[in-house]
């Protein structure tokens, strides 16, 4: 167990917390939330960075580090839906395509194939970041406050995710269409 990894682990450890933390009744729940999710974002670069710089690139750390990503963002984006401050057919097609690239990759590295994160991908990523800390920030969807940035934010992150899971099916059209 490496330092990137136990950054991984700190970065699932925070799941909860921050989940815990915007589902109370405290006051300032949408504050903490939006830190707490923040600073477990943060981790997902310092992670990366630490496994580079210090060689600690490992099979646990390829499997946990996107594996954590997805769960983070899955969770709040469901929390986010029980609160009403995003429509449940966003999040759905966020997680079908989550679902669909996990697919596509364990059937390439079964056949020896790795697909490779590309630019969209981490578009998606930072767009799905943003847009989730700016609704734990809103107390409402659609407040006049946040209405503007916020849904700018969800629908960047929804046209970012569509098209790089797109981009995922056409890079992957020679292992999946094979006899």
């Amino acid at each position: 167990m490496n330092l990137a990894n136990k950054i991984t682990i700190t970065r699932l450890l925070m799941i909860p917390i921050f989940i815990i933390i915007l589902l109370s009744d405290l006051n300032c729940k949408n504050i903490l939330s939006a830190v707490f999710f923040a600073l477990a974002s943060l981790t997902d670069k310092l992670d990366g960075y630490v496994a580079r710089k210090y060689n600690q690139i490992t099979s646990l750390g390829k499997f946990m580090d996107p594996l954590v990503d997805k769960v983070m963002v899955s969770s709040a984006l469901i929390a986010l839906i029980q609160l009403g401050r995003i429509e449940s057919w966003i999040v759905i097609i966020i997680l079908a395509r989550e679902f669909i690239v996990t697919g596509l990759r364990t059937v390439a590295a079964n056949k020896g194939i790795v697909i490779a994160a590309n630019i969209y991908g981490k578009y998606k990523t930072t767009f799905q970041i943003i847009a989730v800390i700016l609704l734990m920030l809103n107390n409402y969807p659609f407040s006049l406050i946040n209405f503007p940035l916020s849904t700018i934010m969800v629908y960047l992150a929804l046209i970012t995710t569509v098209f790089s899971g797109i981009d995922y099916i056409i890079k992957s059209k020679d292992f999946i269409f094979e006899k």
